[in-house]
């Protein structure tokens, strides 16, 4: 699979029905058991879902459904810089690439728990390079949360270290309603002005598949 011409494939109307490209499982922080997940976006008729855990790509190693074309192998990394976290989002990585895997969380905690992942955060340029190593690519998640004061500077800096797209479809409910740095259209405007894949995604923890 091209997972870069794929996702240039992608229409935005897409995202709120077809496709949803950042699910967590409750192999992170999400609630629902990762096969479950992939059978309920098959009983949707959906046609590409992702499931990104935080830092555990353990769900794509023992899901029944890891040859199914819905699913896109996918991970959501913690990162921290500049003084601001963000989260890289990988996907079409090769599940057992050594530097892919090297970044995951040891344990539990470092999948699960907020402040663990804080302190464990990776830098970006390390997590984006163990991405492309993987035959993936890196895209930043949820920008308008990224607590900087100039998100355009903020994301050249991260093209520089190899980012190939941005997540600008997304929900701004829970704390995102109320976090937010930037203007939700900006992130248009910037994968726009960079060239930068455009993907979109619930960043779902619940038990059901919803925008």
């Amino acid at each position: 699979m091209n997972i870069k011409a794929l996702f240039t494939s992608f229409k935005k109307t897409d995202f709120y029905s077809k496709i949803n490209l950042h699910i967590h499982s409750n192999f992170s922080d999400g609630k629902e058991n990762f096969d479950a997940l992939v059978e309920q976006a098959k009983n949707l008729n959906m046609k590409h879902i992702a499931i990104t855990d935080h830092n555990c790509i353990l769900g794509h190693k023992k899901t029944k459904y890891k040859n199914d074309p819905i699913l896109i192998t996918g991970i959501e990394f913690d990162c921290i810089y500049k003084m601001s976290l963000l989260h890289i989002l990988g996907y079409g990585i090769d599940i057992e690439n050594e530097k892919i895997n090297a970044l995951c969380a040891k344990n539990e905690k470092e999948q699960k728990n907020d402040l663990i992942r804080l302190f464990k955060s990776r830098h970006p340029k390390q997590v984006i390079d163990a991405i492309h190593s993987a035959g993936g690519i890196a895209v930043l998640a949820h920008p308008c949360c990224c607590n900087v004061f100039n998100l355009d500077n903020f994301v050249k800096h991260l093209i520089n270290f190899g980012l190939d797209g941005i997540e600008t479809i997304y929900p701004y409910d829970r704390f995102r309603g109320v976090v937010k740095f930037s203007s939700r259209k900006l992130p248009f405007k910037l994968a726009e002005k960079y060239n930068l894949i455009q993907t979109g995604g619930s960043d779902e923890h619940d038990k059901l598949i919803t925008y």
